[in-house]
């Protein structure tokens, strides 16, 4: 019972984030499921719930989609992925995200303590698919594909409902990678099925929950959303260093 309740708890959890900030499921969801889950369960879990919520929460951006903005984005994570998968045999994981979470937590703490966002004018689609490329690669890497995309939208001055709509997308390309990789490789179990059939319903419902939540915050409150989102992220990436 205990179990059911984590899993199904975490789900829930993972999928209000994901449906009011368009990322986070994992960084959620796993605080609750390691209590109850192994690690090599957890990690297929995480990639099951984040494509569901985030093919389920798309449609509250739909109008804000745009094409051509968002290809330069997917086309070099794409390019990226399999590189952070050949860099797993030249950096520790553990490395990777100690550095990646200590600029999360620098980069949102000083955003929050100074209370905007500069605005980044250059670099254009070439800036952009250099973003994506170096998103693909920690997705690859550490399964953190979702950092660097949005640190980059947040700088771009755009609203909130453009912002999600392309490192959403991006990081629905990315993960439906991850998942179609882990079927190849024969992760996707039984037991993960069974997990996943348990968490399934809480991410629906958690993530209907945090859209309706999305649609009541204005701009700004969604910046700060997700600069304190990612300072969490980056403190958990941290700490999960010394353990």
């Amino acid at each position: 019972m205990s179990l059911f309740l984590f899993v199904l708890a975490g789900a829930w959890l993972g999928g209000f984030v994901s449906g009011l900030a368009g990322f986070g499921t994992g960084l959620v969801a796993l605080g609750l499921w390691l209590h109850v889950v192994e690690p090599a369960l957890a990690a297929p879990l995480v990639v099951i719930c984040s494509v569901v919520a985030q093919l389920q929460s798309l449609f509250v951006v739909r109008r804000a989609m745009n094409w051509r903005r968002l290809w330069p984005f997917i086309a070099g994570g794409l390019f990226g992925v399999p590189l952070g998968v050949m860099a797993l045999d030249l950096v520790p994981a553990a490395t990777f995200k100690a550095v990646l979470g200590a600029f999360l937590v620098i980069y949102s703490a000083a955003m929050l303590l100074s209370g905007r966002l500069p605005v980044v004018a250059w670099g254009g689609r070439a800036a952009d698919a250099v973003v994506g490329f170096g998103g693909g690669i920690l997705g690859g890497a550490a399964g953190l594909s979702g950092p660097l995309p949005t640190l980059w939208c947040g700088l771009k001055g755009w609203s909130k409902d453009e912002q999600r709509a392309v490192f959403q997308t991006f990081n629905l390309s990315i993960l439906a990678t991850a998942l179609v990789a882990y079927g190849v490789q024969g992760v996707l179990t039984a037991e993960v099925g069974r997990l996943a059939l348990i968490c399934l319903p809480g991410t629906v419902l958690g993530v209907w929950l945090g859209m309706k939540t999305y649609g009541r915050v204005d701009d700004r409150q969604f910046r700060r959303i997700v600069l304190w989102l990612l300072l969490v992220s980056g403190g958990f990436l941290v700490v999960s260093r010394f353990f």
